[in-house]
């Protein structure tokens, strides 16, 4: 086997966009044929070591399969890894199309991270919150891929290893840290309705056979059974000892450069996002000081210190927001809205029959994101895409009024471009039609997070929100958001911040409320990297946009570059880069 370089190939300047050189164009063809070949093959037996991740994505033949994390089943994929490592190496990426050339460097990264990730990570044995079955059940329990009796009768077969699932974490979990215990907790706990109420509730209406019912029940009972042992031992294990959430910064820096695939380091764009800070402070000093008359309420004089002042006008306008109850109902209204203003000024097309549901964010999801988007897999384009929504249910007066005035009217319409149209839920649309299944499996979050970002902007400069200076006020609130994510997790997991240096930055320099600050803060000590994804992502989505501008003049059509950007499906923004200067 080839020696796999501890960086790869990911620092190395590609030449994918460009054609490759021969003096028979019958052998590129033959090349890429035959690695084309080679990426089906691995595809197929890709999903035979990732059952899951399969029935995540629509190939639903694997539904009745939970892998359990065994030290065997892990040697198992290692082997998988190297042996489809070898495999790749007999080729030259160099003399491959642009397409296959990107396809090979993401085989490559996905198969070096994974090998890492159990080598060198070992995630299983610190984060007890990664052994979770609650979203694979109830993607399953609430698809339209079959019948509701042939779904079920694909989970009875999956919760027959529901018990040594659990078991498998209990043997693999070795001190680990206090934060991802407790997640684990709250989410495993999440789950027990699932087995004890919505199973059974489905199990009634289903035309299975009364022995079928009988056999289906009692195994639900045996699974909540395991994951209410899994929780009690996380309570009662004695952890005096427990891992620092922080990861440190030699897996950080590799963490880094396996998920986000990015043309810049990790420290470069921690660099470039202490700038972007202080950019976005001048620009919003501006703007406060000519909405101060508006909003002063008859103080005399306005703050003198910039952050104080831009603080105090963004508290005043953050009053305007909707009620605790009226929050799933306002996004809902607002979604035709979004569409409407992308069809009128002609910016991207969106296919109306792939319908947005939003709904209440599911109980196995809590304790991570108060908003997320869950899109259908490349396998099943038919399937509902759902706009997940935190409840506010269960919380005092005190914490949902912080955070309705974080996500007042102004930021909730821009919330709903990052989640919505022309966010995730555009941009995954987009991911789903594309003919290119490796690039639609192996999607990079720093592509994806920065279309999400790189849509707030796009929609504000095309007359979003009417150019008000209070729109524009707080889009650059929100567009700190992205800016000191990646200021606070690369402060935090490489530098050492601490809580309380962190709430500082988020509520002062970033103006956010406390309760969204707490939020950000958690989010933090349960994830890494993945809170740097939305501004790498937007500064090179950003980046390109203006480079094709500058190349094109006037010939330059924003349509055009949202739709040809879109159709690579989520590759990593610096392979499309290539494929689209370099056609």
């Amino acid at each position: 086997m080839k020696k796999i370089p501890a960086v790869l190939s990911l620092l190395v300047m590609l030449s994918c966009g460009r054609t490759p050189s021969a003096t028979d164009p019958a052998s590129v063809v033959s090349r890429d044929t035959a690695f084309e070949k080679m990426c089906g093959n691995f595809v197929e037996d890709l999903w035979r070591h990732s059952p899951e991740w399969a029935s995540s994505l629509g190939r639903h033949e694997y539904d009745d399969i939970l892998e359990v994390s065994y030290p065997e089943a892990r040697t198992k994929k290692v082997n998988f890894c190297k042996a489809w490592m070898d495999s790749l190496y007999t080729f030259d990426p160099k003399k491959l199309s642009p397409k296959n050339c990107t396809d090979y460097y993401l085989i490559e990264n996905h198969l070096a991270a994974t090998l890492w990730g159990i080598i060198e990570l070992k995630a299983y044995e610190w984060n007890p919150a990664s052994y979770n079955v609650g979203e694979g059940f109830a993607l399953i329990l609430g698809g339209t891929h079959d019948s509701l009796s042939g779904r079920l009768r694909a989970l009875y077969g999956r919760m027959e290893k529901v018990p040594q699932y659990y078991d498998a974490a209990v043997h693999n979990i070795k001190n680990p840290s206090l934060e991802h215990t407790a997640l684990a907790i709250e989410q495993n706990e999440g789950n027990i309705s699932m087995f004890e109420k919505d199973m059974l509730d489905s199990l009634r209406s289903s035309s299975l056979t009364p022995v079928e019912k009988k056999d289906f029940s009692e195994r639900a009972v045996q699974c909540a059974k395991a994951v209410r042992s899994y929780i009690a031992w996380l309570k009662k294990t004695d952890n005096s000892h427990p891992r620092d959430f922080r990861l440190g910064k030699k897996l950080y820096l590799k963490k880094f450069e396996y998920e986000m695939v990015s043309s810049f380091t990790a420290e470069e764009i921690y660099q470039r996002a202490l700038k972007r800070k202080e950019e976005l402070h001048a620009e919003m000093a501006k703007l406060a000081k000519q909405l101060w008359p508006k909003y002063s309420r008859g103080d005399k004089k306005a703050p003198v210190d910039e952050l104080e002042l831009i603080r105090t006008v963004i508290d005043r306008i953050s009053l305007d927001h909707v009620s605790r109850d009226s929050f799933q109902l306002a996004i809902e209204a607002q979604i035709p809205l979004l569409e409407k203003f992308i069809r009128e000024n002609d910016l991207l097309a969106i296919d109306p029959s792939k319908p947005l549901v939003v709904r209440k964010e599911p109980a196995y999801m809590q304790g991570v994101a108060g908003a997320s988007v869950s899109s259908p897999g490349p396998y099943e384009k038919n399937g509902k895409t759902y706009y997940n929504v935190g409840s506010m249910a269960a919380w005092d007066k005190e914490r949902a009024e912080s955070y309705l005035r974080e996500y007042n009217r102004y930021i909730l319409r821009i919330l709903n471009t990052h989640e919505a149209v022309p966010g995730h839920y555009t941009q995954l649309v987009y991911a789903n039609q594309s003919p290119d299944i490796i690039k639609a499996i192996l999607g990079n979050s720093a592509m994806i997070e920065g279309w999400a970002v790189y849509g707030e902007r796009m929609m504000l400069e095309n007359g979003f929100g009417d150019n008000s200076p209070e729109m524009w006020l707080m889009y650059y609130k929100w567009h700190l958001r992205s800016v000191c994510n990646t200021i606070l997790d690369y402060s935090v997991h490489v530098l050492g911040m601490s809580r309380e240096d962190a709430i500082e930055l988020l509520t002062r320099e970033a103006f956010q409320q406390r309760a969204e600050a707490a939020g950000k803060w958690k989010r933090v000590t349960l994830t890494q990297v993945q809170l740097c994804c939305y501004f790498t992502g937007f500064t090179e989505i950003y980046e390109l946009r203006n480079e094709l501008k500058r190349r094109e003049g006037n010939n330059f059509s924003l349509k055009k570059f949202h739709e040809q950007f879109l159709s690579y499906g989520s590759a990593p923004v610096k392979y499309i880069r290539e494929m689209m200067l370099n056609p």
